[in-house]
């Protein structure tokens, strides 16, 4: 069995146990910064729309095979910027594949479209006639948008309906809805970072890693039912029950993760170094972040999330105030042991030697004979004889004592 396998397996026997819940507030903050990094990101530079969403023109110029480099892709943005129309000042320009270099602008009437294919033609050798151009209108981006929203909105809804008939608990659904947010939010930052293109192919890919996300969160939210069911009669809080479920489930998300990211990270590497710009690219780098997000709210965020939700119910408190009882028996060894006070029988009253009577005696030579003790049981069914008095020191000590030969050895009578 290899060390994964065994890690995996002290994991869910809690013999090894991550704190993930009790260092909720490391994990709040680690989120707190990538989201505060993300919302910068979306003040600062905003998300770079694709032609599908503002509309404008997409020029695509075939350069020839293995041509689409940097040098061609500096070229043809001279060439359009040259032309000084306002509308063309500043094209997004990158490769397309190996054979072509494409370019967008704002929206342009067909004369400024025509000087543009001009210049370009002039810079880079490729006829106009070969050069392709789309016109495309910003009301057919807004069609996409609106139905990506409406398509969000009628899945959280669902979501929450799934959640709470599936667990009963409507805080559970709540931290699911929390999680999401933290994993949309994240991976729209990331595009605006990184200034990637956000095409339809980035909104079909945030609306993917949904499901991604809300799988992860119900298998860990199941296991957490499952360790919380018997707690009003378990000798556990909610609190540890549901970071043991988190560790049971931790290298089973690991694995998850790990076959679901690499796959699409190759996908992102091929889109990104091969085909260049394109809708492949874009769908990668949506699911690629968004699931990593997803694996990590799932452990990280919506069990301490869901724990502290769960805090001030009744059963939870009840069982959180158990296990404090347990813990200050357990810290006072001496919890059992009556306290002093003034009406409690002293001295004689207890049949015990008195300070004066002790003082007395220490001055004297009169031996102290302890006092007789009374029978008490000893183990199951046994009872000590009272004590006659005290024991006196055998007189016989140092002398030598018979010894007993076993029969084998004896004589004969």
């Amino acid at each position: 069995m290899g060390k994964f396998s065994r890690l995996g397996n002290a994991l869910y026997e809690g013999d090894v146990s991550v704190d993930f819940v009790g260092r909720k507030w490391l994990w709040y903050s680690i989120s707190g910064v990538v989201i505060a990094l993300a919302i910068l990101g979306l003040t600062v530079r905003g998300l770079n729309l694709g032609v599908e969403f503002k509309g404008g023109v997409e020029i695509s110029v075939p350069v020839g095979a293995g041509q689409a480099n940097q040098a061609s892709v500096d070229k043809v943005r001279t060439a359009i910027v040259k032309t000084g129309i306002k509308e063309a000042s500043n094209p997004l320009v990158n490769v397309q594949g190996d054979q072509a270099v494409r370019a967008t602008t704002e929206a342009m009437d067909n004369d400024q479209t025509d000087q543009v294919l001009k210049s370009i033609e002039s810079a880079t050798g490729v006829k106009a006639a070969n050069i392709s151009v789309n016109e495309v209108g910003p009301s057919w981006g807004e069609q996409v948008a609106s139905r990506a929203l409406t398509g969000l909105l009628v899945f959280l809804v669902l979501v929450v309906l799934f959640i709470w008939a599936y667990f009963r608990e409507w805080k559970m659904s709540v931290a699911a809805l929390v999680a999401l947010a933290h994993d949309m939010l994240i991976t729209v930052g990331v595009y605006a970072l990184s200034g990637f293109e956000v095409t339809p192919a980035t909104v079909t890919g945030l609306l993917t890693i949904l499901g991604f996300s809300l799988y992860d969160t119900v298998v860990v939210f199941d296991k957490i039912r499952e360790n919380t069911k018997n707690l009003r009669t378990s000798r556990t809080t909610y609190a540890k029950a549901a970071n043991l479920a988190v560790n049971q489930t931790l290298v089973r998300s690991i694995n998850t993760s790990l076959v679901a990211l690499l796959p699409v990270a190759a996908i992102l590497w091929v889109g990104i170094a091969t085909l260049g710009s394109g809708a492949l690219k874009d769908l990668a780098l949506a699911l690629f972040v968004g699931m990593a997000a997803g694996a990590y709210s799932s452990i990280f965020i919506a069990t301490p999330l869901l724990v502290q939700l769960k805090a001030k119910d009744q059963e939870v408190s009840a069982a959180d105030r158990r296990e404090k009882a347990r813990a200050r028996r357990a810290a006072d060894r001496y919890h059992e042991v009556p306290v002093f006070t003034d009406d409690m029988p002293l001295g004689e009253e207890l049949g015990e030697t008195t300070p004066a009577r002790a003082a007395t005696l220490v001055d004297s030579d009169e031996p102290v004979a302890p006092k007789p003790r009374k029978a008490e049981g000893v183990g199951t069914g046994r009872v000590v004889p009272e004590s006659k008095g005290p024991v006196a020191e055998s007189k016989s000590a140092g002398r030598a004592q018979p010894t007993r030969q076993p029969r084998s050895k004896r004589g004969k009578r």
